[in-house]
C-alpha cells in the first residue's frame, strides 16, 4: 500500500507514480500531460481485460488486472473512465492516501460529488478536476482584469459552448447511456466547463437559474435517447448581473466554440477558446484585441505562457499546465486556480439545477 501523500512528505517528480484508470481519449490526453510534467506513468486499467490490453499498448506502459491492484502501486491516479464509475474510484483512491486527478462529472449526482468533496477536505491527498480552460494565459488574463477593476460593476455575462459531435441520429457513445453517463449529458459534459469558467473570471457565483434542454434525436440507433443535447439558460449572479448560456452539441461545424463575455460599467472582455492566445476587451469609444505578446501581462497570465508569442499555444497545454500544477500542490506548493473537488461539486450542483429548472419551468437558487 502506498504511503499518504502529505503536504511534508511529498516525492520529487522523478519519484511520483502514477496511474490512469480508463482507456480512450481522455485517458491518451492525461497521460501526455503526466509525462510532460515530469511523472512516472506506471500502468494504466480500462474497464476490461481487452481495452486494458489496447490502452496499454496505446499508452506504452503496463496494464494492470485491477484498480485495486494499480491503487497499491501508485502515489497518485488520474481517473478517465466513464461518469458513472468516477465517484467510487475516486472514493477508493483518497481512502487508499492517493492523491486524486479525476475527470469531470465528478459524480452523477451532486449529492454524491459532495461527499467526494468532504473526504477530500479531510485528507492530506490532493484532488483536482481538470477545469482546464482556466489554464488558457488569456484567461488568467481576463481573470485579472476584472480582479483589478477594470471590468468595473459587471451587468451582464454571455456564455456558450457549441459542438457538432452528436450532431446526427448516427452519431452514437456511450454518453447516451444514463446508466454509464448519468442523468446530464451536454450539460455535465461540456456545460460544466462554462459555468466553471464564468465563474472563476468573475469571480462569483450564479446564484439562481432558469434553464430549459433539448434532445435532438429521439432515437440514436436502437437506443432511445433520455439525455439533452443542448441547454439554454438564464443566469443571474451575485452581484445582481444577469446573462445567457447556451450549450449545445448539435451545432453543425462547431467543433469546440467555448466563448465566455463579461460586460462591465467600465469595459467588457471576451475569450473564445478557439481563438486562445487573444483575448477582446471592449470599450464604448474604442475596442481591441490584447495578444499573448502584451507586455505587462498578468503575474498569472505570464507563468502559463511557456512558449515564445506567435507559437500558439492550445488545449494540450492548458492540460499540461494543470497537471502541473496539481503535482506542485502535491508537492506542498499552493499554485493559484487550481480546480478542486470542491469545483468539481460545484460543477454537478449547477448541472442538477439546470435539470431541475428543464423540468419543472422554475427558477432554481444555487448559491449552495
Amino acid at each position: 500500500m502506498p504511503q499518504l501523500i502529505s503536504q511534508q512528505a511529498a516525492p520529487a517528480m522523478q519519484e511520483l507514480k502514477v496511474g490512469v484508470i480508463g482507456g480512450g481519449f481522455m485517458a491518451r490526453t492525461h497521460a501526455d500531460a503526466i509525462r510532460r510534467a515530469g511523472a512516472q506513468l506506471i500502468g494504466v486499467r480500462s474497464n476490461g481485460e481487452q481495452s486494458t490490453a489496447r490502452a496499454a499498448a496505446v499508452l506504452g506502459v503496463p496494464g494492470f488486472g485491477s484498480v485495486e491492484e494499480l491503487l497499491e502501486q501508485c502515489d497518485a491516479v488520474h481517473v478517465t473512465s466513464p461518469n458513472a464509475l468516477h465517484a467510487g474510484q475516486a472514493a477508493a483512491a483518497l481512502a487508499a492516501g492517493l492523491s486524486v486527478v479525476c475527470e469531470k462529472p465528478l459524480a452523477t449526482s451532486a449529492r454524491d460529488a459532495g461527499q467526494l468533496a468532504l473526504l477530500a477536505s479531510r485528507s492530506d491527498a490532493v484532488a483536482s478536476v481538470p477545469f482546464v480552460y482556466r489554464y488558457h494565459p488569456m484567461v488568467r488574463q481576463a481573470r485579472a482584469h476584472v480582479r483589478e477593476g477594470k471590468l468595473g460593476r459587471l451587468l451582464t455575462v454571455r456564455g456558450q459552448y457549441l459542438q457538432d459531435w452528436m450532431h446526427d441520429a448516427s452519431h452514437k457513445s456511450w454518453r447516451v447511456d444514463p446508466a454509464s453517463g448519468g442523468p446530464s449529458r451536454a450539460f455535465a459534459d461540456i456545460g460544466s466547463h462554462l459555468v466553471d469558467l464564468l465563474e472563476f473570471i468573475a469571480g462569483e457565483r450564479i446564484v439562481r437559474l432558469n434553464a430549459a434542454t433539448s434532445v435532438a434525436h429521439q432515437r440514436r440507433g436502437t437506443v432511445e435517447v433520455a439525455t439533452e443535447d443542448a441547454a439554454a439558460l438564464v443566469v443571474q449572479m451575485a452581484s445582481g448581473a444577469i446573462g445567457t448560456l447556451l450549450v449545445s452539441q448539435v451545432n453543425a461545424g462547431r467543433k469546440n466554440a467555448l466563448a465566455i463575455e463579461l460586460s462591465g460599467d467600465r469595459s467588457a472582455v471576451e475569450f473564445q477558446q478557439e481563438k486562445p492566445d487573444e483575448l477582446w476587451i471592449g470599450g464604448t469609444g474604442m475596442s481591441s484585441t490584447l495578444s499573448r505578446q502584451a507586455d505587462g501581462l498578468s503575474p498569472d497570465a505570464a507563468r502559463l505562457s511557456v512558449v515564445p508569442a506567435g507559437h500558439p499555444m492550445g488545449y494540450l497545454d492548458a492540460f499540461a499546465a494543470f497537471v502541473a500544477d496539481t503535482y506542485a500542490a502535491i508537492r506542498g506548493e499552493a499554485p493559484e486556480g487550481l480546480p478542486t473537488f470542491a469545483d468539481g461539486a460545484r460543477a454537478c450542483r449547477l448541472t442538477e439545477a439546470v435539470l431541475e429548472s428543464a423540468a419543472t419551468g422554475e427558477w432554481i437558487a444555487t448559491n449552495d
